[in-house]
């Protein structure tokens, strides 16, 4: 647990502090992140300022309400904290949110096949990068359960297509991992090379523009829209899905799928998967699971079996 910003000292004290008092605090993450923020903003002084708490408590690109709340909740508490020691700071307003009653798309095989087939005969324009970049990054999304914005961080050194596998860094929950890539993946990602990425790797991103920046995920969903029409896989409209995210969904059932019909223990295969995804506990891939009791209720049923070890008795929805 190491933090480098003016409040290193206060925030070990501050996570000893909820520890001691019986809290199983799970939050070093959100604070390894806050410790960064404060860096970036070349705070000097202890006490944090309404300034301060304002930019904190914005809310991020594709950023859940849920994660935005939790996270301006954890500063909000360690602002009471500092009051508490006599540094004066400012209490940010708690976040409202409403509950999501959102149910991913799980994408078929048929779809999945149509929306591919679909990206490859997408009429891009003839001189766009985009043309090359889409059936790759979407693939990847999908093959490596990827959340969006980590496919489009990637950095050219960061694949591997030698050893095939890449390197996921500063994803959320702080944890990097390495993901391997399958052999039908690395040799799209090789063709994808040759076409588009010089070769002396001058492109600090993989997935990178004519001008050597990064996607945005916008831009990445605006193509994804235009593919899924031209599949003809319909959309529920803006909020309803399918969402490129759902593809991570749809990676993590697929594997349970894969891992039950071969025979594989759940016992084990399950937190190798909450690893792979960089959930930071199982129960995270447990929720993923569940979302996904409708129509996959015999999985969930040996699921529920084999992990009743671990978690509180959950009765399917």
């Amino acid at each position: 647990m190491e933090f480098k910003s003016i409040y290193a000292v206060l925030l070990k004290q501050y996570i000893e502090f909820k520890r001691n008092i019986g809290y199983d605090y799970k939050d070093i993450a959100t604070f390894k992140i806050f410790d960064r923020f404060i860096l970036q903003y070349e705070v000097t002084e202890i006490g944090l300022t309404k300034d301060i708490t304002d930019e904190w408590s914005k809310k991020r690109e594709n950023e859940a309400d849920t994660t935005r709340y939790k996270r301006v909740n954890v500063i909000k508490n360690f602002s009471i904290y500092l009051n508490k020691l006599g540094y004066q700071s400012f209490i940010p307003e708690q976040i409202k949110f409403k509950k999501t009653t959102f149910t991913p798309h799980i994408f078929s095989n048929h779809e999945i096949k149509a929306f591919f087939e679909a990206c490859d005969n997408f009429k891009f324009k003839e001189k766009s990068n985009t043309r090359y970049v889409m059936p790759v990054v979407f693939r990847m999304i999908y093959g490596c359960g990827l959340r969006v914005n980590e496919a489009l961080s990637l950095k050219t050194e960061d694949v591997n297509l030698t050893e095939k596998y890449i390197i996921i860094r500063n994803a959320k929950n702080d944890r990097d991992r390495i993901l391997p890539l399958s052999e039908s993946l690395t040799d799209i990602c090789l063709l994808y090379k040759e076409k588009c990425l010089s070769k002396n790797l001058i492109e600090k991103y993989f997935f990178s523009q004519y001008n050597g920046e990064r996607y945005a995920s916008n831009t990445i969903y605006k193509w994804f829209r235009k593919i899924l029409w031209e599949a003809n896989i319909s959309h529920g409209g803006k909020g309803k899905g399918p969402r490129v995210h759902d593809f991570r969904h749809t990676f993590s059932v697929h594997s349970l799928i894969k891992m039950s019909e071969s025979d594989l223990d759940l016992y084990y295969s399950l937190p190798i998967l909450s690893q792979y995804l960089g959930h930071q506990s199982l129960e995270a891939t447990d929720k993923y699971v569940r979302l996904t009791s409708d129509m996959y209720p015999e999985l969930i049923k040996e699921i529920n079996n084999l992990c009743s070890y671990i978690f509180p008795e959950v009765k399917l929805p």
